[in-house]
């Protein structure tokens, strides 16, 4: 299943059984924290993570607006968008600082938090070049300590990231 809310999973089971539940989530959409993870811990459902990079965020790749091509999609995205992308520039910051300290890149970084987040997470990072797909393995090889988790938390806590995940019309069809 893809973006099902705890009550849509629960009912679903009950049909049929649910091996696994893709949702965005990342250090910037860390909203299944609160329900969705746990109802998919409590019923044995896998959770296959998207965009465990921000759509390209959370890289640091993207420090200005105008980085993004004219016509690139995320544009329209409300949390690239004005006062937004500023203050979402401030998380990636801190994840830049945080990556500096442990010796890699913030994208290998957010993807190590994503797989600290649990075993019955399975997170496919999705990259156009093979030079990221590279990058993006060495994030298996980066330990997380309990105080490296404790200053993501301080970094970018749950609700830390200005706008929602797609425009108002295409949240209307999410986790339902």
């Amino acid at each position: 299943m893809s973006e099902a809310a705890p009550a849509t999973l629960r009912r679903a089971v009950k049909v049929h059984p649910i091996s696994a539940l893709q949702t965005e989530y990342s250090l910037w959409t860390r909203d299944v924290e609160s329900e969705i993870l746990t109802t998919c811990r409590e019923l044995g459902i896998g959770f296959v993570p998207y965009s465990q990079l921000g759509r390209g965020f959370l890289t640091g790749k993207i420090q200005q607006i105008d980085e993004l091509a004219a016509n690139d999609w995320r544009r329209n995205g409300p949390r690239f968008q004005g006062e937004n992308f500023k203050q979402n520039l401030t998380i990636v910051h801190r994840i830049e600082a945080l990556a500096k300290r442990k010796g890699c890149k913030p994208a290998q970084l957010a993807l190590a938090w994503v797989l600290a987040q649990g075993e019955d997470i399975v997170p496919i990072p999705g990259t156009k070049r093979r030079t990221y797909l590279e990058e993006n393995l060495r994030a298996l090889q980066i330990e997380l300590t309990p105080q490296d988790l404790a200053e993501f938390d301080l970094a970018a806590p749950v609700g830390a990231t200005a706008g929602e995940r797609y425009p108002a019309a295409s949240m209307t069809y999410l986790s339902r």
